[in-house]
């Protein structure tokens, strides 16, 4: 083809495009939709690392809106009952996930050839706080709570001991559980638990500080604002079961406490919970602090096995 004929067929093609134009923009839309689905197929994750556990054997059952699960370890048990408090999103059936903490945990134990208590997983849905009957409709939980444990205690049996053990909303559910019947628990496990030095009935500009200094997601805060008003009517109600309140009248018969929470928590818990950790110290609570360098919910799952099984 001659340069003057290849000149006049780049001059229609230009004409073309000009003329319609969106055939063209159609193609180049077309393409790289096509390259971003083929990005997202390859770079997309293929599975989830789960942990190399033996199952326990689940059981479970409904009291009035409580719903439980009994799991028990194949190898046998230690005469403790551990009532365990998911977070939030979750339910009475995640014990045995393999690919949650609570899969780590059993892990641990069985490599250790210790025998673990059995566990009662507690739900009262994906959502709830533990509060004593107050103004709110949805308040009460902890009492009704407290309440049906002994019919689950018929079926399961007389423990040795009551533990403790929960994680985010389950985490601040187990230290208003333990901190409010210091007598019926002899442990709690409080991981990444919803513990904060501001009521959420401060002001905004408060909340807004605190939020600040924690590096909190304010999404993430006002979730919590508004689980909290859901149970909790004004300030005092509050005070009834801020973690940081009720440890100013424990002392060295309370339940040992063990505590933890990761650095970069998008709720913004670390400062509150260290700050328990301190005070229950002063207190003469016997203590285990374990700051993790990580976000919400990370968790030391060798240290917290060897808790929940030693005297």
């Amino acid at each position: 083809m001659s340069l003057p004929e290849t000149r006049g067929k780049l001059r229609r093609m230009v004409a073309n495009m000009v003329r319609r134009p969106y055939r063209y923009w159609l193609v180049a839309a077309l393409i790289v939709s096509l390259l971003t689905y083929a990005w997202g197929q390859i770079t997309q994750r293929r599975g989830d690392q789960v942990v190399s556990f033996d199952p326990a054997t689940q059981t479970c059952g409904t009291d009035g809106s409580l719903r439980y699960c009994i799991y028990r370890d194949r190898r046998g048990t230690n005469g403790d009952i551990l009532y365990h408090l998911h977070g939030r999103g979750l339910d009475e059936r995640i014990w045995n996930d393999d690919t949650y903490l609570t899969a780590m945990v059993q892990s641990e134990w069985q490599r250790n050839a210790a025998l673990p208590p059995t566990v009662v997983e507690l739900s009262y849905g994906s959502t709830w706080l533990l509060t004593p009957k107050g103004e709110k409709a949805d308040s009460g939980l902890l009492d009704d709570m407290m309440r049906r444990l002994p019919a689950i205690e018929a079926k399961v049996g007389r423990p040795q001991r009551r533990l403790l053990l929960g994680e985010s909303m389950g985490g601040l559910n187990v230290l208003i559980a333990g901190l409010s019947y210091p007598t019926r628990f002899a442990k709690v496990a409080a991981l990444c638990p919803g513990v904060y030095t501001v009521s959420p009935f401060a002001t905004f500009s408060e909340i807004r500080a605190s939020a600040k200094r924690t590096g909190a997601d304010p999404k993430m805060i006002f979730g919590v604002w508004m689980l909290a008003r859901k149970y909790a009517a004004n300030n005092a109600e509050w005070q009834r079961v801020s973690p940081l309140t009720l440890i100013e009248r424990a002392g060295p018969s309370y339940p040992a406490l063990y505590l933890s929470n990761g650095l970069y928590d998008a709720y913004g818990n670390f400062e509150g919970t260290q700050r328990l950790a301190d005070r229950a110290r002063g207190r003469g609570v016997r203590t285990e602090w374990h700051p993790i360098y990580g976000g919400h919910c990370g968790t030391d799952a060798a240290s917290l096995a060897a808790f929940l099984v030693s005297d």
